[in-house]
């Protein structure tokens, strides 16, 4: 992008609210993200203390239709979707196993 062009786009007050409302959506996600890693280090810490296996398919299996399924109705490709939360749950384990050091 030329400096121009950059000059122009901020100046552009339909971009700037575009931009701002992805900026909002972005900090939301966040927020969201971290509020659901404290709720699965709490999982795994519980799994960890219970000797239950750090990985769930049949529970992964499950919630990946479900998202799969909120994904199209809601417009979404559900091949993204899937890589999101398949990225998502490798993490989770991940820390998981990690708890189950721990214990």
């Amino acid at each position: 992008m030329t400096q121009e062009t950059q000059s122009h786009a901020d100046d552009d007050p339909t971009l700037a609210a575009y931009r701002k409302s992805i900026d909002n959506i972005d900090a939301a996600v966040v927020h969201m993200l971290a509020e659901r890693f404290r709720i699965t280090q709490a999982v795994g810490e519980y799994k960890a203390r219970v000797t239950l296996p750090p990985a769930d398919p049949e529970r992964e299996k499950e919630q990946i239709a479900r998202l799969r399924r909120l994904a199209e109705e809601s417009e979404l490709d559900p091949e993204f979707s899937e890589k999101f939360l398949r990225f998502i749950i490798d993490e989770v384990i991940r820390h998981h196993e990690r708890a189950r050091g721990k214990a």
